[in-house]
């Protein structure tokens, strides 16, 4: 498995965390063990998803300033997860590059909830690269 797929995987859980509203702890234990990874697809997605979890208010302020007027209610969960992952790995991944965080983020968006929200997520995307004043790619952002 590659990064793609891991970033799909991860992408998935993210949107299970959404839906299910369960602690994440155990789901992903649950995941993991029903899975096997190589070690740095495991240590990407673990990371991937523990830090969108400890830094999802961050994350959805963001979303919400450059969605243009659209409340987090209103974006499909699939959207959002795929926005929390993107921007995730855009301000605390020093090891991905900014354009790869984005055209993968419109790929998984157009693969799994259409080509309006690949448009829609690459538009956010844009913005907020454009204008965030969150330095990219440093683990000292994260909240502990």
């Amino acid at each position: 498995m590659g990064r793609r797929a891991a970033r799909e995987m991860a992408m998935k859980l993210l949107y299970q965390f959404e839906i299910r509203k369960e602690p994440i702890e155990g789901q992903v234990e649950d995941f993991l063990a029903r899975h096997k990874f190589k070690k740095e697809n495991l240590e990407y997605i673990t990371d991937v998803l523990y830090g969108v979890h400890r830094n999802k208010e961050k994350i959805d302020r963001a979303i919400e300033k450059y969605s243009k007027g659209w409340k987090l209610s209103r974006i499909s969960k699939v959207d959002l997860s795929i926005l929390r992952l993107a921007i995730y790995e855009i301000v605390f991944r020093d090891d991905i590059p900014l354009n790869v965080s984005i055209n993968e983020a419109v790929e998984l968006a157009k693969n799994y909830s259409g080509e309006e929200s690949g448009a829609f997520v690459n538009g956010i995307l844009g913005r907020f690269q454009k204008n965030s004043p969150l330095p990219v790619g440093s683990k000292e952002n994260e909240e502990n």
